[in-house]
């Protein structure tokens, strides 16, 4: 099973939930060799609970994952602490749609929950909880107190890091994952299709809970796998995410863009006369 640890359903955290570019995203997953995700979407998303109910409702449930068009997914979170940084969540539905109801008070970013907070909070919940992209530019994971740290049960090795600097990510990602005891996993950090497959994580087996997962990622019985053109692919996503967000901008409709319905300057130019 090729599993990717980090992805996203929306385009950006500020644009409204499409059930049509989610739609397409999923598919584009599958297109792009994937088994199974993780949909860590932001806590502080617009229309977070929006977007798992419609996955849900066009999803067969299996076990703690939502099987959407042959597409495993499973549900989570990306959070942001006060500190700096992000913090992963995987578990069943209910639970992450519990927790980010309980986020509501810290969602804006004066308000973000510190480190310890946040796990005493994860703590009361089944999750699989991870370091996103740990030496990214603004974010201090690693600053953190080595004992609030081994609360993590993984490491992000980040797509995105990977494609900007591949030697610096994976030594530095590998080490701190050494020096804690914690395993390293995968994950493209994806908002948009083309960036999928840049990293993936491959397992033997198929699983279809957060337990299975967590212990198969415990044991060790997984791969790590880094396409060679990992950097075009993410450049290339970040290119398009930032013309579909001008789309946006201007007034146009992105989706009917992306899905070839209408040429970007007809959307534009219809929204301006509007």
């Amino acid at each position: 099973m090729y599993l990717d640890f980090h992805t996203h359903g929306k385009l950006a955290k500020k644009l409204p939930f499409s059930q049509e570019y989610t739609h397409w995203l999923f598919g584009e997953a599958r297109s792009a060799g994937l088994d199974a995700l993780c949909l860590t979407e932001h806590f502080n998303t617009w229309g977070f609970a929006e977007l798992y109910s419609y996955i849900a409702s066009h999803a067969d449930r299996e076990g703690d994952t939502l099987v959407f068009d042959g597409l495993r997914i499973f549900p989570g979170m990306e959070t942001d602490i006060a500190e700096g940084g992000h913090i992963l969540s995987v578990g069943p539905m209910e639970a992450i749609l519990e927790l980010n109801r309980r986020l509501e008070p810290y969602k804006a970013k004066d308000s973000f929950l510190p480190f310890a907070e946040l796990m005493d909070l994860f703590d009361q919940y089944p999750v699989f909880v991870g370091g996103a992209h740990p030496f990214r530019a603004g974010g201090h994971i690693p600053e953190l107190p080595a004992d609030q740290l081994l609360r993590l049960d993984f490491l992000d090795m980040n797509g995105k890091d990977l494609a900007e600097d591949r030697e610096r990510t994976r030594r530095l990602t590998t080490g701190l994952g050494k020096a804690l005891g914690l395993p390293v996993v995968s994950g493209s950090d994806t908002h948009q299709a083309v960036q999928y497959g840049c990293v993936r994580t491959r397992f033997a087996q198929t699983f279809n809970t957060v337990e299975a997962l967590r212990g198969a990622v415990n044991a060790g019985g997984y791969e790590i796998c880094i396409a060679e053109d990992a950097s075009r692919q993410v450049a290339t996503a970040a290119l398009l995410k930032r013309a579909l967000k001008e789309i946006h901008a201007l007034g146009g409709d992105y989706v009917s863009v992306l899905l070839g319905r209408e040429p970007a300057w007809t959307a534009v130019a219809a929204a301006a006369v509007v």
